[in-house]
């Protein structure tokens, strides 16, 4: 059998020597690198023990992170159900076989996903503010979770036209046979199978709406980098607490990136139904109910 790749010629012994010696200096010029950054970092003091004292006292969690963090969840979680929502609708109305409907969304989409998150939020926020649509401790809030809902709303559209164009069209043919109109098609059939395949590029999008939460800074509101920089500018001590806010998004991220891939692996096995019976099998055994004659 053949050992080569599918993509490359498995490489010889000097291919491989090479590379064992580019992958050696390229670990040499990172480490290199981070030690002068470290070497830097301590030499300005930014390694001492009084600058990150500050993150194992109660009253920073209290009163700037656990805040941070309960304003990016907030912000998160209700731009996550909107902009699904928002989506979905969006991403269904642009396979409509109505011209009334697609048009009107394909303009929507493109618009918004051509206009920068920051430019929807503060004008949302402006909006808000000005006519008093909301008390003006949740203007800022209003206005962050409407340019993240509009944005993604707009970008989830896309990859539910293109997880339902990625089905084989027999799918929608067969339905048609049956007598399935257009929006029972789409509803029972093309979905459920169309959001398997689209659930980790709807994961990855949901994990950008978590990080542009942190956009939300340009218009005051308190989020997790927003009490960041409050604890630097109180503490001294920048760099430490953007570094502590930077693992907490991390660990954030990761846990939204763990549940998600879970739960693609409990649809795909949910999915999944009885193997079907053989040809054989049923031939002698004859179908299940069936009396011997």
């Amino acid at each position: 059998m053949s050992s080569s790749s599918v993509l490359f010629d498995a490489p010889g012994p000097r291919a491989r020597v090479r590379n064992h010696i580019s992958t050696a200096i390229t670990v040499l010029v990172v480490a290199a690198v981070l030690a002068f950054v470290l070497y830097q970092l301590w030499t300005k003091d930014q390694f001492t023990a009084a600058k990150w004292e500050p993150f194992v006292t109660p009253d920073v969690w209290v009163n700037y992170i656990v805040p941070g963090i309960e304003g990016t969840l907030t912000a998160a979680a209700i731009s996550i159900v909107l902009a699904l929502v928002l989506g979905v609708a969006l991403g269904v109305g642009r396979l409509s076989t109505h011209r009334v409907i697609r048009v009107p969304c394909a303009v929507f989409v493109e618009f918004f996903r051509a206009v920068p998150v920051l430019i929807m939020m503060i004008f949302a926020y402006f909006v808000y503010s000005k006519y008093d649509v909301f008390d003006s401790e949740y203007s800022t809030l209003a206005g962050v979770v409407t340019g993240l809902t509009l944005y993604n709303g707009a970008v989830i559209a896309e990859i539910v036209r293109a997880g339902v164009n990625a089905l084989p069209r027999g799918q929608s043919e067969a339905a048609w046979s049956l007598g399935l109109r257009w929006g029972q098609t789409m509803r029972s059939i093309l979905l459920p199978q169309a959001i398997t395949s689209m659930l980790p590029v709807l994961v990855s999008q949901l994990v950008v709406v978590l990080k542009d939460t942190a956009i939300g800074i340009a218009i005051t509101y308190s989020e997790l980098l927003s009490a960041g920089q409050n604890i630097g500018a109180s503490f001294s001590n920048y760099l430490p607490a953007l570094i502590v806010v930077a693992v907490l998004m991390i660990a954030v991220n990761f846990a939204l990136s763990s549940l998600a891939v879970r739960l693609e692996a409990r649809m795909r096995r949910s999915a999944k139904g009885p193997a079907p019976l053989e040809v054989e099998n049923v031939e002698q055994e004859g179908a299940p109910g069936a009396k011997a004659v």
